[in-house]
């Protein structure tokens, strides 16, 4: 990881510098806006989205959870289940913020494949990190995860986007969906016979995981990876949805029009996704067809109702928060991370005179002893979200952005 001080438009910091291109037409025939200010609604989408993850992720018990606050268990969905999607929506989107006004200049790209290449090594790199800390048991250490597949998604957005325009880019994505729904459905589970959707252990995706990674998948699973090969095609094409929702936030249309088409174009992808539905379920394990196109529509309809406010409107104040999450949400999402790898790593006497971790001592004190248990182990995760926001604050104010 490395440090920049108050530079917003230098290379591809958290990939939200919006980099306008010139006036005129782009190389996929679009109508490009000049040069305009930094689109503040993407920093704040991203910082909900990177809260949200926190959030979820940080319980004061895994044991009571309110519902919205957990994962569907396995068809359907909850507002949880709408975090990871957005935040591969946000990637797809600032690819085309960030690496247009390069792909027109029309320099060499060389530097710039390096620049991908080795901004997906090192988020890859910290993923592994997160998933063998502290031990590092490289017998079992989990090679998927949710930063892996950040950095899968972003290479392969990313070379997209340099070699092809936006109507190419919309035919790959389609081609993706189409593509796994065929194999989820038609392509039989070798020793079993046809995919059973509704099963976590005999669909293609599941059987894929175990024989690539064996015992290096998900343990609380076991027979299958939420982010595993499989379903890492469909995942590419919710980025390649913010890819393509950055070409129309880059046109020269005006932001009431651009407002419009992506609620329109929001709507469109719910409906199709919940149609899609009844044939090929919801699934965030899955990451089903129908799962990008309904998580998408849902996407583009907040980044409208955030353009709108913040961009249009000029409401900025509430997002402050948000702001100061989104550009540093990378180093979020790691720090915390790691952060609730060491609360529970760290022992301390218990109530009852026994060893136990410091998340569990300051739960049990501070939350646990007054409230009730679902009510509590909301406040720790919310107290979480806010000690962080302390810690990062003082970064942004400063101009300091964490960035690899």
């Amino acid at each position: 990881m490395s440090m920049t001080v108050g530079e917003y438009e230098t290379g591809v910091r958290l990939e939200e510098e919006a980099a306008r291109g010139r006036a005129g037409k782009g190389s996929d025939g679009l109508s490009l806006a000049p040069p305009s200010t930094r689109l503040l609604s993407l920093d704040v989408f991203r910082g909900m989205t990177v809260a949200g993850m926190t959030l979820v992720n940080n319980p004061g018990t895994w044991g009571a959870i309110y519902s919205p606050l957990e994962h569907a268990e396995w068809h359907g969905w909850t507002p949880t289940d709408f975090v990871f999607p957005f935040f591969l929506f946000i990637v797809g989107v600032s690819i085309t913020l960030a690496l247009s006004r390069r792909v027109e200049s029309g320099g060499g790209k060389r530097d710039l494949y390096w620049k991908i290449v080795r901004r997906t090594a090192l988020i890859f790199g910290l993923g592994l990190f997160l998933a063998g800390f502290p031990y590092f048991d490289l017998s079992t250490i989990r090679i998927p995860g949710v930063l892996q597949r950040i950095a899968v998604c972003y290479l392969c957005a990313a070379l997209i986007f340099l070699h092809t325009d936006w109507r190419k880019q919309a035919y790959t994505a389609a081609a993706l969906l189409l593509g796994y729904w065929a194999l989820m459905t038609l392509v039989p589970v070798p020793g079993y016979g046809p995919g059973d959707l509704g099963s976590k252990e005999w669909n293609l995706a599941a059987y894929v995981d175990r024989t690539v990674f064996g015992p290096h998948v998900w343990k609380p699973a076991k027979v299958y990876d939420p982010e595993g090969i499989l379903s890492t095609l469909p995942a590419i094409a919710t980025t390649l949805a913010g890819v393509l929702t950055g070409h129309l936030l880059r046109s020269r249309r005006n932001h009431l029009e651009k407002v419009a088409a992506m609620f329109v174009a929001g709507v469109a992808c719910v409906v199709a996704g919940w149609a899609w539905n009844y044939w090929f379920p919801i699934n965030k394990a899955l990451w089903t067809s129908s799962y990008v196109l309904f998580t998408a529509g849902m996407a583009l309809q907040l980044l409208a109702c955030c353009y709108w406010l913040i961009d249009l409107k000029g409401y900025k104040r509430w997002a402050f928060p948000f702001v100061v999450f989104g550009t540093n949400a990378l180093a979020l999402y790691f720090l915390s991370g790691l952060g609730a790898r060491l609360i529970d790593l760290i022992k301390l006497t218990g109530a009852d005179g026994k060893p136990a971790s410091l998340k569990a001592v300051v739960f049990q004190n501070l939350f646990a002893s007054w409230l009730a248990p679902v009510n509590a182990s909301l406040a720790f995760a919310l107290c979480f979200v806010l000690v962080f926001l302390l810690l990062m604050w003082p970064l942004y104010r400063r101009g300091i952005f964490i960035k690899v």
